[in-house]
């Protein structure tokens, strides 16, 4: 796939600002089916001629009119609120026309199928939220923030997507780079005037300015990481033999019977999926089918799905019958039986033992995050120690219940940050061990690149069909 990087290309402008967009689209921007408002947005250059055509003459600016829809031979088609906002002080920076009328199917239809008429054509998906990006009205960051508030599952997640949609996390990685242009312009002083007898890896001021860079890139990576959170959830796979809890242990955490639990092993064959919050984080929950070997075609596909998921789970909770002996704790007796299946699981997930059925064994439930992989003694029958399980899910990917300083973010946006501080860290690197100023530098400009991909001042084209295509259409 070839990747163009460079500055997103704006239309170009008119003598009063209007941005000269090719065509103009409409789109509906109500929910779909019966309501009891339909909106319908619509943006471009033919806006004016359109409000003339549906509305009979052109409304003020951002003042709501009660007008009646026209269809061509001049009736009307329904009655309702018209607002129009002239470019350059719009969404999209175009001119645009927004009609809310009554939300019946058809009535909504035909005033879409009318506005196609006077010129317009259907917005693809986030066309609307694109050209908004395009003409500068909101960055990548922002216009991501808009789907991320709209697909909010939680509370949580909704503040924080307003964060980013105000413009928090932009403005946070625009101090970022600021904060590295002041060290690419400190030491190209070493360049431009390599005669001088300065020691720049001496100087304190080069040494705080790293410093506070680094400073800023942990605390601007951590509230990333819990935006992502927030927004994408933990996928963790429940894995283990047959009749192991695995199921209870499903059902427990969801707090509802999802799924069939019986003494017959092999019980669950496919993969059962659902989603809960834990004090505001998203926890996706999948429970797989016994591993085992078996010759039950049925089964034998179970198992592959339960392998595939694994691969590609944030966690894998690996529950063992400790009742039966077969999970012996590594402590008190034998764990050979459960180390070979353990070792078996996919490279690279983290793993977290799961010593289910303490209730047969008068065990107590208990957590050792010291061991490796770490441990939860517990019942799914009696829910003994599931609170530890739950809090043990939290601290492994270190989610916070406070939203102080958390915006909403995406994994990209948490690899952007990665890669620029590794820059930073081999610019460090490079002074502190060759002098090589030109490298530092090299460095610093390809940390402020990464950090541009956020906002979108280096983005790929590809990349934005991607995060535009994902919206509804209508934004």
């Amino acid at each position: 796939m070839s990747i163009k990087w460079s500055r997103p290309r704006l239309p170009s402008c008119d003598h009063n600002g209007a941005v000269n967009s090719p065509d103009t689209i409409a789109a509906i921007a109500s929910a779909a089916g019966r309501g009891a408002v339909g909106v319908i947005r619509v943006s471009g250059p033919l806006v004016p001629q359109i409000a003339i055509g549906i509305l009979g003459a052109l409304p003020a600016p951002r003042q709501a009119r009660l007008s009646s829809f026209l269809d061509a031979q001049g009736r009307s088609v329904d009655q309702g609120i018209a607002l129009y906002f002239p470019a350059p002080a719009s969404y999209t920076g175009e001119h645009v026309l927004e009609i809310q009328g009554h939300g019946g199917v058809v009535v909504v239809d035909m005033l879409l199928q009318r506005l196609l008429e006077l010129g317009c054509r259907m917005a693809r998906p986030g066309e609307f939220s694109e050209r908004a990006f395009l003409n500068g009205k909101i960055d990548i960051a922002q216009a991501e923030a808009i789907a991320d508030l709209i697909d909010a599952g939680t509370a949580a997640a909704a503040r924080a997507a307003v964060r980013s949609l105000q413009g928090e996390f932009s403005a946070r990685i625009a101090d970022l780079k600021l904060g590295i242009t002041a060290l690419r312009t400190y030491v190209e002083a070493a360049i431009d005037f390599p005669d001088e007898e300065i020691d720049f890896l001496s100087d304190h001021a080069l040494r705080d300015r790293l410093a506070a860079v680094f400073a800023a890139f942990e605390s601007i990576t951590s509230a990333a990481r819990q935006g992502a959170l927030l927004r994408e959830g933990l996928r963790v796979v429940i894995a283990g033999k047959p009749n192991a809890g695995k199921s209870s242990l499903l059902n427990k955490l969801a707090g509802e019977e999802i799924a069939i639990v019986t003494d017959v092993p092999g019980t669950t064959r496919d993969v059962l999926r659902q989603q809960v919050h834990l004090d505001g984080l998203p926890l996706n929950l999948i429970d797989t089918a016994g591993l085992r070997a078996t010759v039950d075609v049925v089964e034998v596909e179970g198992v592959r799905r339960a392998r595939n998921e694994m691969a590609q789970a944030d966690r894998v909770l690996y529950v063992l019958d400790i009742g039966t002996g077969t999970g012996t704790d590594a402590g008190t007796g034998d764990s050979e039986s459960w180390a070979a299946d353990v070792g078996a699981l996919p490279a690279g997930v983290p793993v977290t033992l799961v010593f289910n059925k303490i209730d047969l064994t008068a065990g107590q439930a208990r957590l050792d995050e010291t061991a490796a992989p770490p441990r939860v003694f517990l019942s799914a029958r009696t829910g003994a120690g599931l609170d530890l399980l739950r809090t043990h899910l939290k601290a492994a990917v270190g989610y916070r219940e406070t939203e102080s300083g958390v915006f909403a973010a995406r994994r990209r946006h948490v690899d952007a940050l990665q890669r620029a501080r590794a820059h930073v860290q081999n610019a460090a690197d490079t002074l502190s061990t060759t002098r090589a100023f030109e490298l530092f530098a090299e460095d610093l400009r390809l940390a402020q690149h990464a950090l541009g991909e956020i906002t979108g001042e280096f983005t790929s084209d590809d990349l934005l069909g991607e995060i535009f295509g994902s919206f509804c259409i209508g934004k």
